[in-house]
């Protein structure tokens, strides 16, 4: 297929994408100008939403409850900006609700402990909750239980976070 963009043709096969959709629109810019004459492009590109989430913010916490049974590859690279644009909106508490999760790969692990070192450098705290059994022990076994604050509910994670607070506010 060639697309006319009004500069010299270039052929698209058809794409079958795995980002997230601002990481296809960011790509879909380079390569078409402002004023396209023609883009059939759109109809050969499958857009797929990798993660599904959702976003609560109140006061200084935002929880991000991940919506999947699985944090691998596939979805982590979205959980870590996810997370780094809710940090750069000002929330330095976070708390990660798994509850749906039943699996996580290496590269989810990243993923959280990237979530729990942004926290740390602008002075918060990140909580993870919601741990299914399996996730539990990964966890475990791999010895983040000792690096990460763990907490079984979302309740008892803003309950944690308000109280973290409250012990840096008088450390001063």
């Amino acid at each position: 297929m060639t697309v006319d963009c009004g500069l010299s043709p270039l052929s698209f096969p058809k794409v079958d994408c795995r980002l997230s959709p601002n990481t296809i629109l960011s790509y879909l810019s380079l390569i078409i100008p402002k004023n396209p004459k023609s883009i059939p492009i759109f109809e050969q590109i499958n857009f797929e939403v990798i993660m599904k989430y959702s976003v609560d913010k109140n006061d200084n916490i935002a929880v991000f409850e991940l919506q999947e049974e699985r944090l691998n590859s596939a979805n982590s690279p979205d959980l870590k900006s996810e997370l780094l644009v809710l940090n750069a909106e000002g929330y330095k508490n976070l708390i990660l609700n798994l509850e749906e999760v039943k699996y996580i790969d290496s590269s989810g692990l990243s993923a959280i402990i990237v979530g729990n070192r942004i926290c740390k450098e602008a002075d918060g705290t990140f909580v993870v909750c919601g741990l299914q059994d399996a996730v539990k022990k990964l966890l475990e076994i791999s010895q983040l239980t000792s690096i990460l604050n763990i907490v079984p509910t979302v309740d008892e994670s803003q309950d944690y976070i308000k109280m973290e607070e409250l012990e840096r506010e008088l450390k001063g």
